[in-house]
């Protein structure tokens, strides 16, 4: 699935330039890649944030720059987080024939089995770095913990062979672990403490 996204060439670079885009709802950008010059581009910031949506965070987009059309997906962005905006895009020309390498979201599915016992979620590996053909490239990779017990992991190798895209991870790199509940870490403690009161308590009786 893609989505148009029309642009324009951008010619100012001064930062009156680019506040001058911000009042017309545009952001700057760029361009690069497959059978493309590096062109500094500008964008609608919300058509930007509407085709995310539709497509996804890896998904291709039908860069259209004045007529001139080119398969793309979003490479980077940069954010204003005090102002809620984005700033900056950076868009990766490809070729739908060719690998790319690109990081993915992992996504966790259900709750874990040792979740409910009281034990503690941690995941190690938020993004997993694939090669895939850029129409086979994921929005996110799907982990489903709930079988998971506590003091148990996933890692890569466990989940490789689900998928149909290469994963550039050695197969014991961990992606998610239950912890043992903290509570009895704690209680553990507690009762060592109230080991060396007594002793101490004992020792100034005597």
């Amino acid at each position: 699935m893609s989505s148009i996204l029309k642009a324009t060439t951008r010619k100012g670079f001064k930062k009156s330039d680019r506040n001058g885009l911000r009042k017309e709802g545009k952001l700057p950008a760029v361009v690069y890649g497959y059978n493309v010059n590096n062109t500094s581009i500008a964008i609608n910031e919300m058509e930007l944030i509407k085709t995310i949506r539709d497509v996804g965070r890896n998904g291709i987009i039908d860069l259209d720059i004045e007529g001139n059309k080119q398969k793309v997906v979003l490479s980077d962005f940069q954010s204003d987080f005090l102002k809620d905006q984005i700033v900056h895009a950076d868009f990766l020309a490809v070729n739908l024939s060719s690998e790319l390498e690109v990081d993915v979201s992992v996504k966790l599915i259900g709750e874990s089995a040792g979740a409910k016992e009281g034990g503690v979620v941690q995941m190690i590996l938020h993004t997993l770095s694939v090669s895939a053909k850029p129409n086979d490239i994921p929005d996110s990779i799907e982990v489903d913990i709930s079988k998971l017990e506590i003091a148990e992991s996933i890692s890569v190798g466990d989940i490789r062979d689900q998928f149909q895209f290469t994963m550039n991870h050695e197969d014991d790199e961990t992606i998610v672990t239950v912890l043992t509940p903290r509570v009895e870490e704690k209680s553990e403690e507690n009762d060592e403490a109230d080991g060396t009161e007594s002793k101490k308590e004992e020792t100034e009786t005597n």
